[in-house]
């Protein structure tokens, strides 16, 4: 069985941080979104893996999955973004006559893959969706279902036939391809995956659909971001093997050989990258920072910071942040009378 991750899209709500690089590379626990994508698919028995990218994002994507012991991953290009059913199409020729799996890189599952790979592979029906109980199902896909054969799908419905929703990962026989050939594009200009397999219960294939079990988070916005950090940071286990100077680490922290941290305070869970310096400062729980980062006379807390961060003399502490690669928030001795703001277009500033 192979697999397949969409990673051609620039992830518009997840602006300003998706301006200079794709949102599958953003990080959450201490790693690229889509590298928890491979690992849940390596995690599944799944090793073959295609990763759908466009022209934009490739070089990204590409760097950051570089080096994952076990995975066998071929980029294939996407030239046009016309939908997730396209995506799929411009995979058939990787995918040939195999059973597959789809798999949205931006959602995380507690359980991860297995549970739908392993009934799919028991069962084998032309598809088998992962579906999960939401509390406004207007806002989704929702299957209707005659017990756990789905009998239609229908987008962000008016007057929902269940609160079912589709999740991120879907398996697939080859048949989805001829439902996919041919078929027109929807209202908004987009080939759906959602049309495709609409199209295989109408020709009576057999449909099923698999309740997630434990949590579910889309990171389709910051604050599920934020969210899938602490949910990723709650299995965390605790590791210090770097350099500990006056300092006290309570809870559950790692901190890597090649990280420093000196006259400090970490209280668990936290994750710390490679060669990471944290001086004179306070990281509270549920926080990730990234590799060759420098948090120094500051406070932080529940916030993911990418690599190369540097965050010193802060006087307020910061907290739901989200610091991206390479950026850097320094504050001064005494609070100013003015502000000096230097902001990326679509940023939101909030002085408080």
């Amino acid at each position: 069985m192979k697999a397949i991750i969409p990673a051609a899209g620039l992830g518009t709500r997840l602006r300003p941080l998706t301006f200079t690089r794709p949102k599958p590379v953003l990080q959450v626990a201490g790693q690229p979104i889509i590298r928890h994508a491979v690992q849940t698919l390596l995690a599944a028995d799944i090793r073959q893996i295609g990763v759908v990218v466009s022209d934009i994002t490739r070089d990204e994507i590409q760097h950051a999955i570089e080096g994952i012991e076990g995975a066998e991953i071929t980029l294939i290009n996407q030239h046009e973004q016309l939908g997730l059913g396209h995506a799929v199409l411009t995979a058939r020729e990787w995918v040939g006559q195999d059973d597959f799996c789809v798999y949205l890189g931006d959602n995380l599952f507690e359980q991860g893959a297995r549970p739908f790979v392993e009934a799919f592979r028991a069962q084998r029906p032309a598809a088998l969706l992962a579906l999960v109980e939401v509390q406004n199902p207007t806002a989704f896909g929702v299957a209707e279902l005659d017990g756990t054969r789905i009998t239609r799908l229908v987008e962000k419905p008016k007057n929902p036939p269940s609160n079912m929703a589709v999740a991120g990962l879907y398996c697939f026989t080859p048949a989805l391809f001829g439902a996919l050939d041919g078929m027109p594009p929807s209202a908004r200009g987009e080939y759906e995956i959602t049309d495709g397999i609409q199209r295989l219960i109408d020709a009576g294939q057999e449909v099923l659909g698999v309740s997630v079990e434990g949590w579910w988070k889309d990171t389709g916005r910051p604050e599920d971001l934020l969210d899938a950090n602490r949910l990723l940071l709650e299995r965390v286990e605790p590791c210090v093997e770097g350099e500990v100077e006056d300092s006290r680490i309570a809870g559950r922290v790692v901190v890597p050989a090649s990280a420093r941290v000196i006259r400090s305070t970490l209280l668990g869970p936290v994750m710390l990258g490679e060669n990471v310096v944290v001086e004179d400062a306070y990281i509270g729980p549920f926080t990730s920072i990234g590799r060759d980062s420098v948090i120094r006379h500051a406070e932080i807390e529940h916030s993911a910071v990418d690599a190369g961060a540097i965050i010193e003399n802060v006087d307020r502490r910061l907290q739901d942040c989200l610091i991206g690669v390479r950026a850097q928030v320094r504050g001064r001795q005494q609070l100013p009378n003015s502000h000096k703001l230097t902001i990326s277009d679509a940023s939101v500033v909030e002085l408080a």
